[in-house]
């Protein structure tokens, strides 16, 4: 074929020819990739749909899948490029061993990732719902919406009392070291902070208002 593709093509692009098999399987594998993910997808949201699973299944379920497809099709990629299997698991051995000791080496990791699966089987809160970890009993936490459950963190959305919410992310590990409060219905946002005059001229100090005016009206 790329022999009768010459006749139609100019001199130049002759050398392109011989690399169009290789673009077209490394296409093919791409291609086949993306429709296995989405069927992936689409049957996990039926699955989870159908028997009523929480949606941080669904969101682990998704995220598994989708690491393993897209490897599955950087190895076809690597074994089309000619680079052969002994090679590729050589490098897969030898990434496995790197990453083992970082994460042995890093604890907090290997914390949160154990975390994470123990906050799917308890289940002491799920997505969408608002949460408060708290510090003490007289003071408030870190409070906000759960909108997303990972492997390391629970992200949790804040929202201020003079407008705008932000992102706040908590390890996992820090929910089984701190109580929990799980509200059912949707808080009411913690006053803004009062602001603190180090000068000594608020209505609250000894020194001025009621309290100063009491004290010098004592004398003549």
């Amino acid at each position: 074929m790329s022999e009768w593709l010459k006749t139609f093509l100019p001199p130049w692009t002759h050398g392109w020819l011989a690399a169009v098999p290789l673009v077209l399987k490394v296409a093919l594998i791409l291609l086949a990739a993306l429709a296995l993910r989405w069927l992936l997808r689409r049957l996990i949201a039926r699955v989870s749909t159908r028997y009523d699973l929480p949606p941080e299944i669904g969101v682990f379920a998704r995220r598994i899948t989708g690491f393993l497809v897209g490897f599955g099709a950087l190895l076809l990629v690597l074994r089309a490029f000619g680079v052969s299997g002994m090679v590729l698991w050589s490098a897969f051995t030898g990434f496995a061993a790197v990453a083992a000791v970082a994460f042995f080496a890093a604890w907090s990791v290997l914390t949160n990732l154990f975390c994470a699966v123990l906050l799917l089987i308890t289940r002491p809160f799920r997505l969408h719902d608002h949460i408060e970890l708290l510090e003490s009993s007289d003071k408030p936490g870190l409070r906000g919406r759960v909108v997303d459950m990972s492997l390391i963190f629970v992200t949790l959305a804040e929202t201020h009392p003079g407008g705008g919410e932000s992102l706040l992310r908590v390890p996992n590990s820090l929910f089984f070291q701190r109580a929990t409060r799980r509200w059912r219905g949707e808080p009411e946002p913690l006053p803004a902070p009062q602001p603190q005059d180090g000068g000594g001229g608020s209505a609250s100090s000894p020194m001025s208002g009621g309290g100063g005016s009491s004290i010098l009206s004592n004398f003549p």
